[in-house]
This record gives C-alpha cells, sequence and structure tokens, in this order.
C-alpha cells in the first residue's frame, strides 16, 4: 500500500506563495524539487495569483529547461483569483519545477504536493 504526505513546495517558506521575479527561462525560479531515487513520485498541484491590471504570460518548466518539450505556459488574467496551472501531473527522481512570468513581481506561485511513498 502506498504511502501519501502532502507538503508545500521545497521552494516556499512554510508553505507562503512564491513571487515571481524571472522573466526567462535562463533565470526561471526554482518552485519544488522532487527527491532523488524512485521510491517516492510527487504530485504537484500549482496555482498562480496575479495582481497587476494586466494579463501576464506564466510559463512552468517541468522537470527541465527544454522549450517546449519542458513547459507548460498559462495566461493569469489580472486580479482574478487563483489559476489551477497544474493538475496533479507527477514528478521524481530529484527533478524541479522552474516559473517564470513576462511581468516581475505580480504572479505569485502557491500549491502543494502530494508525496507518495511506493512500497
Amino acid at each position: 500500500m502506498s504511502n501519501y504526505t502532502k507538503l508545500p513546495f521545497s521552494a516556499s517558506n512554510y508553505g507562503q506563495q512564491i513571487l515571481l521575479t524571472a522573466t526567462g527561462s535562463a533565470s526561471a525560479q526554482p518552485i519544488h524539487t522532487t527527491p532523488v531515487g524512485t521510491s517516492s513520485v510527487d504530485e504537484i498541484w500549482l496555482y498562480a495569483y496575479n495582481d497587476s491590471t494586466a494579463s501576464v504570460l506564466t510559463s512552468i518548466l517541468w522537470g527541465g529547461g527544454s522549450e517546449p518539450n519542458n513547459i507548460v505556459r498559462a495566461n493569469i488574467i489580472s486580479q482574478a483569483g487563483r489559476t489551477l496551472i497544474v493538475d496533479g501531473k507527477l514528478l521524481q527522481n530529484g527533478l524541479t519545477v522552474y516559473a517564470y512570468a513576462s511581468a516581475l513581481n505580480w504572479v505569485s506561485i502557491d500549491g502543494f504536493v502530494n508525496r507518495i511513498q511506493q512500497p
């Protein structure tokens, strides 16, 4: 039987939102890093909030820096509440999720990880 543990993102302080200050893939910010190995897998739920007065394109690099094969993009509407970007995608073996936005200091990322330990 698998064991589930709900966790905040590894780059989050105490589960707080992560403000995106990067505007390109070369400077993308780490959001969450999975444990090394294959005995566990992280199910990642990621939300974004845009506090500006215009829409902001937000890019999530999924376990690697290659575009377009490691990218998820979402246009985050102005002040529309939290927007679901990643709905439980799986990642493991020390890979990292990074993020950046088309405008800095407006988009905040939050969410959680369900860590699934394999028996």
